[in-house]
């Protein structure tokens, strides 16, 4: 397993990199616009350090966070997604968002930190019963 990043929800794309990148000195990595799921992922790291990042997430229809809210959550690269939800499926942990596409799943810890799963080197060939499996709770 290996960290990737952690996600905050901003509100506005240049007050918040004015904030990290011109005051706090952190560089962008790379962007990625989803004009389908409407949103902005902007990651960004320290400089010499591009393998912990920060996911800057900007949803184009505004939402109104509150405290707490605009941390999104923890990610994590893996060997086998199925095998490993399979076992904390067998562990007493609730899949969140089943890795229906091969790819990504949701689980959350004691304290309700949303953890993200990401399959590494790409999605996986479809299986169920994972691919009919329905979303349980937020993640």
């Amino acid at each position: 397993m290996k960290y990737l990043h952690t996600m905050v929800r901003i509100s506005n794309v240049d007050d918040s990199l004015d904030f990290y990148c011109n005051k706090l000195g952190l560089t962008e990595v790379r962007r990625r616009e989803d004009e389908q799921g409407r949103f902005t992922l902007i990651f960004l790291a320290a400089p010499g350090d591009e393998d912990a990042l920060i996911e800057l997430t900007y949803n184009w229809d505004p939402e109104e966070y509150g405290e707490g809210r605009n941390f999104g959550h923890l990610a994590y690269a893996v060997d086998d997604i199925y095998a490993l939800c399979d076992r904390l499926m067998k562990m007493g942990v609730t899949i969140n968002r089943p890795p229906r596409d091969g790819r990504m799943a949701f689980i959350r810890s004691p304290d309700n930190i949303s953890i993200e799963l990401l399959q590494k080197g790409g999605s996986k060939p479809i299986e169920e019963p994972w691919a009919s499996m329905e979303n349980s709770g937020r993640w």
